[in-house]
C-alpha cells in the first residue's frame, strides 16, 4: 500500500507486510482485546464496519487516512487484527465508526444502519469523579478502556461503553446519539459523540501520539453486561449533571415530552418528521393506558385494545404488534415496580344483538329500495364485490383507478357512483413510498384527483392478519378517519395477505376457512365500522387452462364454492392473449341483470374499453409478426446506441447505418435508415451538436450525433469524496440539443434537455 492510497478494498490475504517499518512495535497489539472490543461494539450488527487508519500526530511524519470496510461477521476480528498489525508498524492509529453501513464507501451519519453500544469519551480533567458519577447512575459499563492519552493532570483518558441488548436501527439511532450527547454534557465528556459517524479507537491497538506508544487497554470488562435502550434512556434522563457542569434544561433533555392530550390526537410519521417521534408518541400513549388499567379505570383487554387502536390510527406506519407488546410489557413492569400492585378491573362481557323483524313489519315497509353504491348494481348497500385475477394481471392498478373515480363521484368505464363516495382502502401489497409513487403517476384530470383527495383513505402495506385483533385495529382506523360519517365503501386488497382461516388454520382454498374469514372477519369489520357500506375484495385466482377459464371463469377463484355463495357481484380479470396488454372483464351479478363482458386496456395512463371490432380480421398472425419485428428493431437500435455510448462512441445517422448494416438482425442500409427516420420523428431518438462536451470531433452531418433517453458517455471516471473516502464511478450524461419536428421534419432546438418528450404514444 502506498501513502497515496486513500481507500482500501480489504483483502485478508494481503496483510500489508510490504509496508515500511517506522519503529519496532513496542508494545505489541493485543488480539484478545481486539476480539472483546469487536464483540461488544459489533457482535449483534449486520453490514459493513467502517475502519479508519489515521497517522497519530507528533511522530514527525504525516500521511493520508486509510479507509477500509469489513463485514460484521465471524471474520471481522481476524481482518481487524491484520489491519492493526500493519497500522502498528506504520505509526497509524486504528479507529472505527461504531456502527455498520450497507455499502462500501459509506461513512456519513446518514449512512449508519445499526449501532449496538453507547460510549462516553472521558478526555478532560476529573476523570475518576466522572466515571464514578456515570457508574452510580447508569450502571456498571460493559467496557472501560484506557484510550492511551493523558490529561494535563496525568490522568488516563477513558472510553466507557454500555452494550445494548440488540442493535439500534432507524429512529433508535437518533435516540442513541442523543443519549451519547446528553451523557457528555452531564458528565463533562467529549460532546462530538452526538454524531453517529464520530470515529473512536479500537481496544487492543497501539496509540502512537508524540512518539509515545501505549496499548489501547481494556481496564475492566463484563461482556455479559447489556442494557435495554429504553431503560437506559430513562436512566440518562434521570441522571443529574455532575457538580460543576451547570446546563440549560434543553441541553440535557433527551427529547421533548408531548402532553397526552396532544399525543392521542396527533398522527406522527417515521423519521422524526413531526414535533415528536413515533417512539415518544407510542410511549406516552402506552403509559397513559397503563395508568388507567393500573388504577382500575380500564380492564386489561380494553387497555390493550386502546393501545392497538392508537398504534393503528396515529403511528405512520404503525409499529409491528411484537414491538408494541414488548414496549407495553416493559412499561407495565416499571409502573408496577414504582406504584405497587394494580387494581384490576374485570372486562365487561361482550354484548351483541341479532337484528330480526316480524313478518308484518316487513310487509308494511314500503320504503324505496336503497340506490346502488356503484351502478349498474355492481355494488349495493351491504353487498360484496370480489375482483379476481391472476398475479400481475393488473388488479390493484385497475382497483386504484376505480376507487379514485368513485371517490370523486365520476364514472369509470361503465360504472357510475351516485355521488362522491367515502372509501377506506386496506391494502397489503404496496409499501408507502411505492404507493405514493404509483398514485402520483396516475394520469387523471386534476378535477378528478382534487375531488377524491379527502374521500379516499389508503393504508400503506399492512403486515398483519385480519384476525380478531386485526378487525379491531382496522375498525379503529376507519372510525378515526371517518369520524363524522362512516365510509360508503371498504376495500380489502388482497384477501391472501390478510387471510385468517380461524382456529383450524385452514388456507384460502378451503371452503370452511374461506367462509369463516368472510363471516367472522370481513363481515365483522363492516359491522364494527360501517354496517351499510359496500365491500370490495381483491383476490387471486388459481392456475387454470384457457378452456376452463372460458367455460366458467369464476370457478378459478380460490375458495370459490364458499366465495361465490357469499358475494353479490364477481369480476374476473384475465388476459385472453398473453402476448397482448388487453384484459377481459367477466361479470357475475346476484342483484341485477347480467352484464356483458368487456375488453379493457391501459392507454396513456387511463383504463379504457377496447372496441374489439377494430381487431385485424385478415392475415392477423402475419400483421402481428410484422408489428413485433418493428418493435424488436426499435429496441435493438436504442440498446446499441446506449451500449456504444458507454464505450465512448457516438454516431451520426450515416455512421450508425454503415456500422450496423446486417448486424443484430437490423437488415440492410435502407431498412435501418427507415427505422431511424421513424424513431427520430416519434421522439425516441434526438440529436446533440455539442460535440465538445464529449471530446469528440464535430459531426459531418448537420443533424449531429444520435441521442436516446438516459444515455451515458463513457468510460466512467472515479470520483473520491475527500471527507468520507467514498468512491463513485461517474459517467457523463448525453443530453440532446435538437429534435426532429414530427409535423414538418425540421430540426428544432430542445427547450429542456432533461425532459424527454415523445411525439407519438404508438409503438415505433
Amino acid at each position: 500500500m502506498s501513502d497515496d492510497d486513500n481507500i482500501v478494498d480489504f483483502n485478508p490475504w494481503r496483510d500489508f507486510n510490504g509496508a515500511p517499518v517506522i519503529d519496532a512495535f513496542d508494545p505489541e497489539l493485543d488480539p484478545k482485546q481486539i476480539a472483546i472490543f469487536m464483540d461488544a461494539v459489533f457482535g449483534y450488527c449486520e453490514g459493513l464496519i467502517p475502519v479508519r487508519g489515521f497517522i497519530d500526530k507528533g511522530q514527525g511524519f504525516g500521511g493520508k487516512p486509510h479507509n477500509i470496510w469489513i463485514e460484521a461477521d465471524k471474520t471481522c476480528v481476524e481482518k481487524m487484527i491484520t489491519f492493526a498489525n500493519w497500522a502498528a508498524r506504520t505509526g497509524t492509529a486504528v479507529y472505527v465508526i461504531p456502527g455498520t453501513v450497507a455499502e462500501r464507501g459509506e461513512a456519513k451519519a446518514s449512512g449508519i444502519r445499526q449501532m449496538q453500544a453507547i460510549v462516553a469519551d472521558l478526555d478532560a480533567g476529573g476523570i475518576a469523579a466522572k466515571l464514578n458519577h456515570l457508574v452510580s447512575y447508569l450502571g456498571t459499563p460493559t467496557l472501560i478502556i484506557e484510550s492511551g492519552g493523558r490529561t494535563a493532570e496525568d490522568e488516563k483518558k477513558l472510553h466507557v461503553w454500555w452494550k445494548l441488548t440488540e442493535p439500534a436501527e432507524g429512529e433508535d439511532i437518533a435516540l442513541l446519539c442523543r443519549l451519547r450527547e446528553v451523557i457528555a454534557r452531564k458528565a463533562g465528556a467529549d460532546p462530538h459523540f452526538g454524531s453517529a459517524h464520530q470515529p473512536i479507537r479500537v481496544a487492543g491497538t497501539v496509540y502512537h501520539k508524540s512518539g509515545i506508544k501505549r496499548i489501547v487497554y481494556i481496564r475492566d470488562c463484563e461482556p455479559s453486561r447489556e442494557f435495554d435502550l429504553r431503560e437506559f434512556a430513562q436512566a440518562v434522563q434521570d441522571m443529574p449533571p455532575l457538580p460543576g457542569y451547570p446546563l440549560e434544561p434543553e441541553q440535557v433533555q433527551i427529547s421533548p415530552k408531548p402532553g397526552i392530550d396532544e399525543v392521542l390526537v396527533t398522527p406522527v410519521r417515521e423519521g422524526g418528521q413531526d414535533a415528536f417521534t413515533r417512539f415518544q408518541g407510542a410511549s406516552a400513549a402506552i403509559g397513559h393506558y397503563i395508568r388507567m388499567v393500573h388504577e382500575g379505570r380500564l380492564g386489561p383487554r380494553e387497555g390493550w385494545e386502546a393501545i392497538c387502536q392508537y398504534n393503528a390510527a396515529m403511528l405512520r406506519p404503525a409499529w409491528p404488534l411484537e414491538r408494541l407488546k414488548a414496549e407495553a410489557d416493559r412499561l407495565w413492569r416499571l409502573h408496577v415496580e414504582r406504584n405497587g400492585p394494580a387494581l384490576i378491573r374485570a372486562n365487561a362481557p361482550p354484548s351483541a344483538t341479532i337484528p330480526a323483524y316480524r313478518l308484518g313489519a316487513l310487509l308494511d315497509d314500503t320504503s324505496p329500495v336503497p340506490p346502488g353504491i356503484i351502478a349498474p348494481r355492481l355494488l349495493t348497500p351491504g353487498g360484496m364485490l370480489v375482483i379476481g385475477g391472476a398475479p400481475k394481471v393488473g388488479k390493484s392498478d385497475f382497483l386504484i383507478s376505480l376507487l379514485v373515480h368513485i371517490a370523486a363521484g365520476v364514472p369509470f368505464l361503465m360504472f357510475t357512483p351516485p355521488r362522491p363516495l367515502r372509501v377506506f382502502y386496506l391494502q397489503a401489497e404496496i409499501d408507502y413510498h411505492y404507493l405514493r409513487e404509483r398514485l402520483q403517476s396516475i394520469r387523471l384530470d386534476e378535477p378528478i384527483l382534487a375531488a377524491a383527495r379527502d374521500n379516499l383513505v389508503i393504508t400503506p402495506k399492512v403486515r398483519m392478519l385480519l384476525n380478531e385483533q386485526g378487525v379491531a385495529l382496522v375498525a379503529a382506523a376507519i372510525n378515526e378517519h371517518f369520524a363524522d360519517a362512516p365510509p360508503d365503501v371498504i376495500c380489502i386488497d388482497p384477501i391472501r395477505n390478510l387471510f385468517d382461516g380461524g382456529p383450524e388454520g385452514g388456507g384460502e382454498n378451503g371452503n370452511n376457512a374461506m367462509l369463516f374469514f368472510l363471516q367472522e372477519r370481513v363481515e365483522a369489520l363492516r359491522n364494527a365500522a360501517a354496517p351499510e357500506a359496500g365491500l370490495i375484495l381483491c383476490h387471486h385466482t388459481r392456475k387454470t387452462s384457457k378452456k376452463d377459464l372460458a367455460q366458467d371463469p369464476f370457478q378459478a377463484l380460490s375458495g370459490a364454492s364458499a366465495l361465490r355463495g357469499f358475494y353479490t357481484t364477481g369480476i374476473i380479470m384475465h388476459r385472453p392473449d398473453e402476448e397482448k396488454s388487453e384484459r377481459r372483464l367477466e361479470f357475475e351479478l346476484r342483484n341485477g341483470p347480467a352484464l356483458r363482458p368487456i375488453t379493457v386496456d391501459k392507454i396513456n395512463g387511463h383504463w379504457v374499453e377496447i372496441d374489439i371490432k377494430g381487431e385485424r380480421l385478415v392475415r392477423k398472425t402475419l400483421g402481428e409478426k410484422l408489428d413485433a419485428e418493428r418493435i424488436r428493431k426499435r429496441d435493438v437500435i436504442l440498446q446499441l446506441l446506449h451500449e456504444e455510448a458507454l464505450e465512448g462512441r457516438l454516431y451520426t445517422i450515416n455512421q450508425f447505418v454503415e456500422r450496423f448494416e446486417n448486424r443484430a438482425g437490423l437488415g440492410g442500409n435502407k431498412t435501418i435508415r427507415e427505422r431511424l427516420g421513424v424513431l427520430t420523428t416519434k421522439g425516441y431518438v434526438k440529436f446533440t451538436r455539442d460535440h465538445k462536451a464529449y471530446d469528440l470531433p464535430g459531426a459531418r452531418s448537420p443533424l449531429g450525433y444520435l441521442v436516446v433517453e438516459g444515455m451515458l458517455f463513457g468510460p466512467a471516471r472515479e470520483h473520491i469524496d475527500p471527507q468520507t473516502g467514498e468512491i463513485e464511478e461517474r459517467f457523463t450524461p448525453v443530453l440532446p440539443t435538437h429534435y426532429k419536428c414530427p409535423t414538418n421534419g425540421a430540426l428544432l432546438p430542445v427547450e429542456d434537455p432533461n425532459g424527454w418528450v415523445y411525439h407519438d404514444g404508438d409503438e415505433a
